[in-house]
């Protein structure tokens, strides 16, 4: 079930942050980087009150037990963690609706630099605008397999006591859903559908949570999240190229188209 190098998978977006460097690839970074600082500074704006409000009513759900008040603070910051972490990705979701079509053409043109190879996904700035609608529902299909998995975790953190472990699991949920999300971007580019991602990328699961950890931990530090988005694209491909696991079935069985 746990096979790949988690400690392979952590070097993935230290190399996609040196990727988004290359004059190549510059124009893909600064275009989304424009509309996410935008995006970040409206939600701030809207979420800064609703924040420490929403962790307040979970603290006064507490029963009134003696040793539970006790513990308060450790409450306040399991709360806060799970809070920030859907916060988080909660921006992601939002940033790659924003930005899908850009971070498509960005892996195609990271994995061009990595392989040397075309992907085949040519066009230029017409087959952008092309790809606005099918990468549009690409990215609901990820919400769709995002919420109700998120819901269950946001019950599980409800739950006195258990609670406790809500925090750990939200965080490998994240990685797990970070890799699903910038992984994808190259499988799309080779036609292969998300639910064959998703079964091709469970065969290298300890590698995707090693990618999908720091590039989670980067999503929740202001001004950092909105250049990790870029950069995940890019350690994504860069994923997508050097874990065997993905490709084996497309080079044995032929692509897996929509």
């Amino acid at each position: 079930m746990f096979k790949g190098n988690f400690f392979h998978g952590l070097g993935y977006l230290g190399e996609g942050f040196r990727l988004i460097r290359q004059p190549g690839l510059r124009l893909f970074v600064i275009i989304p980087l424009l509309l996410n600082s935008v995006l970040f500074a409206t939600l701030f704006y809207l979420l800064a009150g609703w924040v420490s409000t929403l962790i307040a009513a979970a603290m006064d759900s507490l029963p009134d037990w003696p040793w539970l008040q006790a513990l308060s603070w450790l409450f306040w910051l399991l709360y806060g963690g799970v809070v920030v972490l859907m916060l988080a990705y909660g921006f992601v979701i939002l940033a790659n609706l924003i930005g899908s079509p850009f971070y498509g053409y960005l892996s195609e043109l990271t994995e061009k630099h990595l392989t040397g190879q075309e992907v085949g996904v040519a066009g230029g700035w017409g087959q952008i605008v092309r790809d606005v609608p099918p990468a549009l529902w690409r990215e609901v299909q990820k919400i769709a397999y995002y919420l109700p998995r998120a819901l269950g975790l946001f019950i599980i953190g409800l739950i006195p006591v258990v609670n406790l472990v809500a925090v750990v699991l939200w965080l490998m949920f994240n990685s797990w859903m970070m890799a699903l999300q910038y992984v994808d971007y190259p499988a799309d580019n080779h036609r292969m559908s998300f639910s064959l991602l998703r079964r091709q990328l469970a065969k290298r699961r300890l590698a995707a949570l090693g990618f999908g950890v720091p590039v989670t931990l980067a999503a929740m530090v202001p001004l950092l999240n909105l250049l990790v988005v870029p950069a995940a694209v890019c350690g994504a491909t860069a994923f997508w190229v050097r874990e065997p696991e993905l490709l084996s079935t497309m080079k044995s069985n032929g692509r897996e188209v929509f």
